[in-house]
């Protein structure tokens, strides 16, 4: 049958699912703004116990016995969980960077990059070991550097917001030897500035995927350069951290002489889709209905809203509901009290044309650049007189490791590896999804001695690091090291 052009693009499944969805967020949107303007805040905090009162009452039985006291159990194991539920509810309410890494003993440094275009983005630092303080902030300290960058909807907080020291690639990092950077995208908490634009102007919001690959990742890594005197540094990134890598380091060869190697945790670069059929159907149909529904500034911006006035075991289930839904990702590495801990830091704000440039690139199934074509067409023809350009990931020649789960349905490595030069190399975790490479339980085990390997065989000043021929070291609550094992 004929389809009626535009509005034959979408099936009548589709338009349904187009209605309730402009429904829920027009409903979403009326709620958050009877809360936030009408509501005091003591009704707000009244619903915060109620909701806390109904969660124990119908569900939280099994958390409540999982960080409890066990009368079976022995001292040692009673104080160790009440340790952790303690830290948890320490990371859960801290407010930044900075405090959460004082939970652990670290003092982090503060930094503001301009980009070329007029971004003001946040950098943090950590430079010190457990317990002791940078004499000299700012300046070199002759270590070996190692940059870290962040996933779509996060920020820095995501990779120093875990309950025990050990498990946290920074502070593993920083106790090697390494003197360790951690990026912010444009626009997120950390980087809500430009010397243009304000971020209530819909044009603050105007970038993608190619504007933090023309400009905050070669830019951050620049100003990192420069403080430290460093020759080249070591690219670690996850998720979105990894596609933005991908992308600069493809569209800037001078790049690529500055990077010893790049790292790449859960890597994303055209991922088939996801696992809502509605939602992926849809997006993909017409990825620009993304501004319809969420409109041209920040995407998701009453996350922050809900989670304040939920309380956090409940906000904790929605996400894992949410995450189940659009990515089948079950996060079953990740223990609950990691997650009511790092939920809590999991979203920062991110622009709505970003979400749409991953969802035309689902769409093309390859790593395009941002499409201004907002009418163009899927090609099905073997000839085209359209094509949205794409980044020459082939051309990137800095060594490359992947390390992805083998149950993380936004990779395909053997079409990911299709796009990409032939001397990467790839590592696979088993069971392991996506953010559970950040968060799992035995990531100190399964992900940190991998990166840590990689890093001993490209780092060209490795004889200033401390331990990582002796392997993973335990950071202790004295700021000393145990072996945890013999070697990598």
């Amino acid at each position: 049958m004929a389809r009626v052009p535009l509005i034959g693009r979408l099936s009548p499944r589709e338009y349904v699912a187009l209605v309730f969805g402009l429904i829920f967020i027009a409903f979403e949107g009326l709620i958050r703004l009877v809360i936030l303007l009408l509501l005091p805040r003591i009704l707000i905090n009244w619903f915060y116990e109620r909701s806390r009162s109904l969660f124990h009452f119908l569900g939280g039985r099994g958390l409540k016995k999982q960080t409890s006291r066990d009368p079976k159990a022995t001292p040692r194991v009673n104080a160790q969980r009440q340790a952790k539920r303690t830290m948890a509810d320490q990371i859960l309410h801290a407010r930044d960077f900075g405090e959460l890494c004082a939970l652990h003993g670290y003092t982090p440094e503060e930094h503001v990059v301009l980009t070329k275009d007029g971004y003001l983005l946040g950098l943090h630092r950590i430079s010190s070991k457990k317990g002791q303080q940078n004499p000299r902030p700012g300046t070199s300290t002759g270590n070996p550097v190692v940059y870290l960058h962040h996933g779509l909807l996060m920020n820095s907080e995501v990779w120093v917001c875990l309950t025990d020291a050990e498990r946290a690639l920074p502070f593993v990092l920083v106790e090697q030897g390494f003197d360790v950077w951690l990026g912010n995208n444009r626009g997120n908490k950390y980087s809500k500035k430009s010397i243009h634009h304000g971020p209530n102007s819909t044009k603050f919001w105007d970038f993608s995927l190619d504007d933090f690959a023309w400009h905050d990742i070669p830019d951050s890594i620049k100003y990192i350069l420069d403080i430290t005197k460093a020759p080249k540094l070591s690219y670690i990134g996850f998720s979105q951290g990894t596609a933005q890598a991908f992308a600069a380091l493809s569209i800037h060869p001078q790049l690529n002489e500055k990077i010893n190697v790049f790292i790449a945790l859960a890597p994303a670069l055209s991922p088939a889709g996801l696992s809502a059929s509605i939602v992926d159907g849809l997006m993909k149909s017409s990825p620009t209905l993304m501004f319809l529904f969420f409109g041209r500034k920040s995407i998701l911006s009453s996350a922050t809203m809900w989670q304040s006035i939920l309380y956090p075991p409940i906000f904790a289930q929605v996400i894992d509901a949410s995450l189940i839904w659009m990515f089948n990702w079950h996060n079953r590495n990740i223990t609950p009290s990691q997650k009511i801990a790092a939920y809590a830091h999991l979203y920062s704000f991110a622009s709505t044309k970003s979400v749409v440039h991953w969802f035309q690139i689902m769409r093309n199934g390859a790593f395009l650049m941002y499409d201004d074509e907002v009418m163009s067409p899927v090609v099905r023809t073997s000839v085209s007189s359209y094509r949205p350009a794409r980044f020459p990931t082939k051309n990137i020649v800095t060594p490359i490791v992947l390390l992805y789960g083998d149950r993380d349905s936004l990779v395909d490595i053997d079409v990911m590896m299709g796009q990409l030069p032939q001397h990467t190399e790839v590592r696979r975790l088993h069971t392991y999804e996506h953010i559970d490479i950040l968060w799992g339980k035995d990531v100190d085990g399964d992900v940190i001695p991998e990166v840590l390997d990689a890093l001993k065989r490209y780092c060209e000043d490795r004889d200033k690091l401390t331990g990582i021929v002796n392997g993973v070291k335990r950071i202790t609550d004295e700021g000393e090291t145990d072996g945890l094992s013999d070697s990598l």
